[in-house]
């Protein structure tokens, strides 16, 4: 009876979604830790004194870190194991947070905050090659869709965290510890499978550029202007007068903002030359930034509309790029530019916070949404340059677009696998239904 039991639980068709809440909710306590610690350096190092510009170069160590762990990923899981590489990982990152509060010191910050880049770029890398290899092409689609969404969830709940328990003391770094812990839990009691490591992840730069300018382009532009939002933003709210409450709902805002938009314009961009589409999300960021800069003032409903709207259109511009560079690629080189676009990511990432910050410390708290407006604007020119001076992709069966996390290749790769399941499924309905009206007519 109970053997009859378990197999039927087995055979259910939401078992394999049930087989993801370990990973899901190790992903989510990390992303929380993570999306937190950006947030509470910023305004911890306002506490401490430090200059704007020290912590841009804080906050760019971080993302340099990022780079070098996207690389380390599969060796390390080709070494030690998913489990094993997962604990040893997440407590050197659980280490690098706690000690920030240990010793309050701009090089040693900078230092704990390449740590922690790098232990986060390799946690992606495994959770995501995890549920990976966990989902079957039926259910791959919806996996991806749930995994965003604790992405989103996460990030956002973690600012709220920074009210109630304050930036100035020990609890908050204490709570940003315990939730990078407590996500080893999950996979270390209730999952005993250990995937295949992920591939190398290698990459032309030079190849990618030919491909598509104006993706590479566009992924420069997202990293300098959306690491200068997570790691300078709560700079400017602070700034301008905000308490720490407001500040968490700023953040949340733009976050939130960067969910709104990116499903309508993604599939606008599978209508039309997707070029069109990252000129029209680009203006718009350009435009959110110019009503930050100059018109939302001290406003705090002003700058929650505003930051709300940047998001919504700023954040959408690293997908449309990988979509727009995958419409010209040959197959086989997905990968290839997953890599190659998160590298250029990661390279932009790692100078906008700097130079942002010494904006910030030259001309007050606006000159962040200047610096990104002045971004924005000469992406804008750059795509109206490359629409004059290159024909649309001329292939008759563009890859869709898919909604990507700035996380690891393998999340890219996930959502590649998603699309090309999606597309043999429609593929075989529409076969079947063309062989059943072929028949009738015979008939």
């Amino acid at each position: 009876m109970y053997g009859l039991k378990i197999i039927v639980a087995c055979e259910s068709p939401m078992s394999p979604l049930r087989l993801l809440i370990p990973l899901l909710m190790t992903a989510g306590l990390l992303i929380a830790g993570n999306g937190l610690a950006g947030t509470l350096v910023a305004l911890r190092g306002v506490e401490e004194g430090m200059s704007a510009s020290l912590i841009g170069l804080i906050g760019a160590g971080y993302y340099a870190g990022f780079i070098a762990g996207c690389w380390m990923a599969p060796q390390l899981l080709r070494a030690a194991g998913h489990i094993r590489a997962f604990a040893a990982i997440a407590a050197v990152a659980a280490c690098a947070s706690l000690a920030l509060v240990l010793v309050i010191d701009p090089v040693t910050w900078f230092v704990l905050r390449l740590m922690s880049g790098l232990c986060m770029a390799v946690l992606f890398a495994n959770v995501e090659s995890w549920i990976n290899a966990s989902v079957g092409n039926e259910t791959r689609a919806r996996s991806l869709t749930i995994y965003r969404f604790v992405d989103l969830g996460a990030v956002t709940a973690s600012q709220y965290m920074l009210p109630l328990f304050g930036v100035d003391g020990f609890a908050i770094f204490a709570a940003m510890t315990m939730l990078m812990m407590l996500s080893i839990v999950p996979v270390s009691l209730a999952d005993r499978s250990n995937p295949a490591p992920p591939a190398p992840f290698a990459f032309s730069p030079r190849r990618l550029w030919q491909l598509s300018p104006v993706a590479v382009a566009g992924s420069v532009a997202v990293g300098l202007t959306g690491a200068s939002f997570r790691s300078i933003g709560p700079l400017y709210a602070a700034g301008l007068g905000m308490d720490v409450r407001s500040v968490a709902t700023f953040m949340s805002a733009g976050i939130i903002g960067g969910i709104v938009l990116q499903y309508p314009l993604g599939h606008l961009s599978d209508r039309v030359d997707r070029r069109y589409v990252i000129l029209l999300s680009t203006l718009g960021a350009a435009l959110s930034g110019l009503f930050m800069a100059f018109a939302a003032g001290g406003n705090t409903g002003l700058n929650l509309i505003g930051i709300f709207l940047f998001g919504a259109f700023a954040l959408p511009l690293y997908s449309l790029s990988c979509a727009h560079a995958n419409d010209r690629a040959a197959p086989g080189e997905f990968v290839l530019i997953a890599a190659g676009m998160l590298f250029f990511w990661a390279v932009g990432a790692s100078i906008g916070p700097l130079f942002s910050s010494i904006m910030i410390d030259w001309y007050g708290p606006a000159a962040l949404f200047r610096f990104t407006t002045a971004i924005h604007l000469a992406l804008a020119l750059y795509t109206l340059f490359r629409l004059r001076s290159r024909a649309p992709s001329g292939k008759p069966a563009r890859r869709r677009w898919a909604a990507l996390l700035r996380t690891s290749p393998v999340f890219a790769r996930m959502a590649a696998a998603g699309g090309a399941d999606e597309a043999g499924h429609r593929s075989s309905r529409d076969k079947t239904k063309a062989e059943g009206d072929k028949a009738a007519q015979k008939r």
